[in-house]
């Protein structure tokens, strides 16, 4: 397990050039087995979970050659069980087990792994494939899955607004026989780059970014190139590094229409913010942030991935500010490590009250989860003394390159 020393008092500014979004290219690698043809991804983050995933697509029998873009080529696959050691591993996997039906008519998969940052239940994805045609047996942690021939396609309605889920049904439908309804269907960008990538392998899916997409059921995909959108997320993150720490960053290739819900909110904070056709820029020179209040919702809501930045935003700003969690039960892990920081917060219920103080301390902080390693890291940028973030490895599974970006921006991070 890796630690990060991180010297602290730094202004961030400069350009930072956004990688391809970890939370599109994931399902979208997955999505490969759909199709016997060749498929040429660009645009693919260079992450741990990334690699996870290839080596998903390795097991069954895929081809792959990874320079700049991503080969893959599934047309000799014959094994529908993917190995446990990989699927526990990462949250995404769960994706693999609609195409893998849709493919072979059967499959086995253990239940996914991912970040501990709450109960995150896969019955919304196994209800929909139920819906569409599958029998499914659930024993113990392993899911046994089949069809006769073909998904049929249906009205299906999601109970409760899920990006998985939606992704999952989706991917089912578009090989079924016939029409499908998803209603209830999660608005993300990561939905709409996923149904790009499969409308250009031939699907025909019409709708998404809204709450109703329509899938109209094709005999065959194709192969086909296709670009993975920037991250939403990795750009939110420096945007709030160059907020943080009273600094200027411009983010290139990103989609600035994608961010509006965050950078919104940063408006909010007395940040100067403009943007042109794939650029987004984050002015805080010369001024403290105010504190706001924030509250995570589904897409084109704030998203929870954005939650402990902003707490940590609220942390050094002038006021009083409110984070309120509606997503995951268990995603305030980090705020302990930030009060151990010197922050002053209290948490109520789903809320954390974050009381503004005009800058952190360093200390040895310990790292839960993904989004949480960034803040950490961000924090001790900008704190008093030298920092030492512990198990950073969750890190390398959403950020490419994170550690060069930031020091290129100002920062003193040195990995040991």
């Amino acid at each position: 397990m890796s630690k990060f020393y991180v010297t602290g008092n730094k202004k961030l500014q400069g350009n930072v050039y956004i990688s391809g979004s970890k939370n599109s290219a994931l399902p979208i690698l997955f999505m490969t087995i759909l199709t016997k043809e060749k498929v040429i991804i660009d645009n693919v983050p260079k992450l741990t979970d990334i690699n996870i995933a290839l080596k998903l697509l390795l097991s069954l029998g895929s081809k792959i050659k990874y320079k700049k873009k991503i080969f893959i080529d599934t047309s000799l696959i014959t094994i529908y069980y993917p190995p446990y050691e990989l699927i526990k591993k990462i949250r995404a996997s769960i994706w693999i087990l609609a195409p893998l039906l849709t493919r072979f008519g059967k499959a086995k998969i253990f239940f996914p792994g991912g970040c501990k940052i709450g109960n995150r239940p896969i019955d919304l994805h196994i209800d929909g494939l139920i819906q569409l045609g599958a029998k499914i047996i659930l024993n113990k942690n392993c899911i046994f899955a089949s069809i006769k021939k073909r998904f049929q396609g249906k009205y299906i309605f999601i109970k409760k607004i899920s990006v998985g889920a939606t992704i999952t049904i989706m991917s089912a439908a578009v090989l079924a026989e016939g029409l499908t309804i998803i209603d209830n269907a999660a608005c993300e960008p990561e939905i709409i780059d996923v149904a790009k990538f499969l409308n250009t392998l031939g699907a025909k899916i019409i709708g998404a970014g809204t709450n109703k997409i329509i899938i109209f059921g094709v005999i065959q995909l194709n192969g086909g190139k296709y670009k993975i959108t920037s991250d939403r997320i990795e750009t939110g993150t420096f945007l709030i590094a160059a907020a943080i720490s009273q600094g200027y960053i411009i983010c290139h290739n990103t989609h600035p229409k994608n961010m509006y819900n965050i950078t919104h909110k940063l408006s909010e904070t007395g940040a100067i913010i403009k943007n042109g056709k794939n650029w987004i820029s984050l002015d805080m020179r010369g001024k403290r942030p105010h504190s706001i209040n924030v509250c995570t919702e589904p897409y084109p809501g704030l998203p929870t991935d954005m939650q402990a930045l902003f707490t940590l935003l609220n942390t050094i700003s002038i006021g009083i500010g409110k984070i309120t969690e509606t997503i995951f039960e268990n995603r305030f892990m980090h705020i302990k490590e930030l009060i151990n920081m010197g922050a002053k917060i209290t948490i109520k219920n789903n809320s954390a009250i974050c009381y503004g103080i005009p800058k952190l301390s360093s200390n040895h902080v310990f790292s839960s989860d993904l989004r949480a390693s960034a803040m950490l890291v961000l924090a001790g940028c900008i704190a008093d003394g030298k920092t030492t973030v512990h198990h950073t490895e969750h890190l390398m599974r959403g950020y490419e390159s994170i550690v060069k970006k930031l020091n290129n921006l100002g920062a003193d991070i040195i990995i040991k």
